[in-house]
């Protein structure tokens, strides 16, 4: 019986990773910031008794996962802040993402010698570079890292320090590797935007930033097409297997994989939405505001050949998200 520690479980992609776990046999400690957020969890899953909860209040406060380390076999480090609402740079974004990260490191290393595998939810903003050349196409790969600056990370730029706060946080996971020499293997998971269906609490005030773009379209807010800032995407499902499958594959040891199922356009979706859902007729924006160019590719051959990922499609993704939103309008 195998126990896995998975943080920020009331998240959006934490959401799928604690259902796969537990559908898998798993037992799982959940960390979550508050005790209302474990007992909406808890009412998902009411008589699995595989499932328990630990309160981490901060995630960047010192020694904040100390205790929930204990008696667990591997973590999954799903915690850390998505949001462009930045007032302070470092309180906001930068501290809970690489605190956060380097305090399950530490806490591991220190209350829990047993673990030998840990999975860390990063981001395709740790891999793509905003200073290349606009002009210049470039394919990314794992092998590629963001140059971003720390005087860049606390600019003005909200979209800039969460870009940051993702390479800075992954960054510190390799350091803590190579410097700290500990009993357990890093994988780190880089997905670009992330859609598909929710299993988390959410509401239509509260719908997670990358879902948030398509629920504008079905919600009639959208007068055009949004610019992609990231036109590269991936379902949630294959974010959720990738972590899990890190877990259990011998090959993803101190590996980092890029988990992407392709680029896309606003215009496709549209499409979809139109196609499959025609009472949106009217709603959904089919006018391209500006365009953006596409300056990339986006190399997900590793992420195949390693972990086995099946990439779900952008229609059934787009299709599966928005069967939720239609319950709403």
């Amino acid at each position: 019986m195998t126990i896995a520690l998975l943080t920020g479980a009331s998240g959006f992609i934490a959401g799928h990773v604690l259902k796969m776990l537990l559908d898998k046999g798993y037992t799982v400690k959940a960390t979550v910031r508050s005790q209302s957020k474990a007992d909406y969890l808890k009412s998902l899953y009411p008589s699995d008794a595989k499932l328990s909860f630990a309160i981490v209040e901060d995630i960047a406060a010192p020694k904040a996962f100390d205790e929930a380390v204990k008696g667990v076999d591997v973590i999954v480090h799903t915690a850390s802040p998505f949001h462009f609402r930045v007032t302070d740079p470092v309180k906001d974004l930068l501290d809970p993402a690489i605190k956060g990260t380097t305090s399950i490191l530490h806490a591991a290393k220190n209350f829990a010698p047993q673990v030998k595998r840990i999975v860390i939810t990063s981001s395709f903003a740790a891999i793509i570079d905003a200073s290349r050349s606009a002009d210049m196409m470039h394919t990314y790969t794992e092998a590629d890292w963001n140059s971003v600056t720390w005087d860049q990370a606390i600019g003005s730029n909200p979209a800039t320090t969460y870009r940051a706060s993702k390479t800075f946080a992954e960054k510190a996971a390799w350091d803590f590797l190579e410097k700290e020499k500990p009993n357990f293997t890093v994988t780190t998971i880089n997905p670009p935007l992330v859609w598909g269906p929710m299993v988390h609490d959410v509401s239509p005030e509260t719908v997670n930033t990358s879902n948030a773009s398509i629920w504008n379209l079905v919600n009639g807010s959208q007068t055009t097409l949004p610019v992609a800032p990231v036109h590269a995407w991936v379902d949630v499902r294959n974010v959720a297997e990738a972590h899990v499958k890190a877990l259990e594959t011998p090959k993803a040891e101190n590996q980092r994989y890029f988990v992407v199922a392709g680029n896309f356009s606003y215009k496709e979706i549209s499409d979809i939405l139109l196609k499959d859902f025609p009472q949106l007729s009217g709603k959904v924006p089919t006018e391209v505001g500006t365009p953006a160019k596409k300056n990339f590719d986006v190399d997900n051959s590793k992420s195949k050949a390693d972990l086995g990922i099946e990439y779900i499609s952008l229609e059934q993704s787009i299709v599966d998200l928005t069967k939720q939103f239609i319950d709403w309008v």
